[in-house]
């Protein structure tokens, strides 16, 4: 059995990333990915079972990587406010420094071709961010809705500037670019709508 290379494994998954971003999970083949990492088909599994353990093992990492970001001087028992602006600098950052894992990530995990497991770092994150939230419900920080008019509010405008910032292109089709101000007088008028 060959020895495996760490170096040819991040090649492997970043084009792999790269290609399903680009072209979709249908554009995936094994040999068109070999062609693009400029490795032999057969050295691909040396790392990976299969296409579907790659994606899974691809979502897991990217997954980890976001999870770790977001709970960065995060704590779901924080003051509303502060705890929802480290949430969207903290998405803000990761976003800017992996924006591949960012399409690749929101691709994976809206897709309903592919199937996911619910793992514990994904699920402790999730409970987090629930607990979060229901601590301002109770404090009367915020106001209740049902889970997604809360999301759609807290975080919808926040992907839309991101996607935005990422395509380089405003509404009107000229460039446009996300600064901290755009970034924090976006998150006031959220929080505004969001409070009791």
């Amino acid at each position: 059995m060959r020895a495996k290379d760490e170096n040819k494994a991040i090649i492997i998954r970043e084009k792999a990333m790269e290609m399903i971003v680009q072209e979709g999970f249908d554009g995936l083949s094994m040999h068109k990915l070999a062609k693009a990492a400029g490795i032999s088909v057969s050295t691909i599994y040396i790392y990976f079972k299969n296409r579907e353990d790659l994606l899974n093992q691809l979502y897991v990492e990217t997954a980890n990587l976001f999870i770790s970001a977001m709970l960065k001087g995060f704590s779901p028992d924080m003051n509303f406010e502060a705890g929802l602006w480290q949430q969207w600098h903290n998405r803000y950052q990761h976003i800017l420094r992996y924006p591949l894992h960012h399409r690749f990530w929101e691709l994976f995990r809206n897709s309903p071709l592919i199937e996911k497991q619910d793992y514990s770092d994904e699920h402790t994150f999730k409970q987090a961010m629930r607990q979060f939230v229901s601590n301002a419900e109770q404090k009367g920080e915020i106001v209740t809705l049902p889970a997604e008019v809360f999301w759609a509010v807290a975080y919808g405008t926040f992907y839309t500037l991101i996607k935005f910032h990422l395509d380089n292109a405003s509404m009107s089709r000229g460039p446009f670019s996300l600064t901290d101000d755009i970034l924090k007088q976006t998150f006031q008028l959220v929080m505004k709508s969001l409070r009791v």
